[in-house]
């Protein structure tokens, strides 16, 4: 298969992750707000297992290194289908996200 192909399925099931992830941050937020601690308690330990796996690979995602085999380019969005901008702070903007969802949840197992 040739590489552009190869890039392009990378870029597909990459871009499915990130979108899988962010959806499990914002599920954080619902089910906290909501009430199903449980709940909200499994979407934050889906991704704090996520960010074990970036943490274990030099936080960076293993997807990451499959792409790069199939193109010299190295902007920060070669192997996912975001804009630059969110490709290149994508840890600065969902990791404190993250974190405040831990913290809102934990402040409504506390309070309820």
């Amino acid at each position: 298969m040739p590489g552009n192909q190869q890039l392009h399925r990378v870029k597909l099931l990459h871009t499915s992750a990130w979108a899988f992830f962010v959806c499990c941050i914002v599920a954080i937020y619902l089910a906290a707000w909501l009430g199903a601690l449980g709940l909200a308690s499994i979407y934050i330990a889906i991704v704090a297992f996520e960010v074990g796996v970036l943490a274990f690979n030099s936080w960076r995602c293993p997807l990451t290194a499959v792409a790069a085999q199939y193109t010299d380019d190295r902007a920060p969005n070669f192997d996912i289908y975001l804009p630059r901008w969110l490709a290149q702070y994508n840890k600065e903007i969902f990791g404190p996200l993250y974190v405040l969802g831990v913290l809102f949840t934990l402040y409504r197992w506390r309070t309820a």
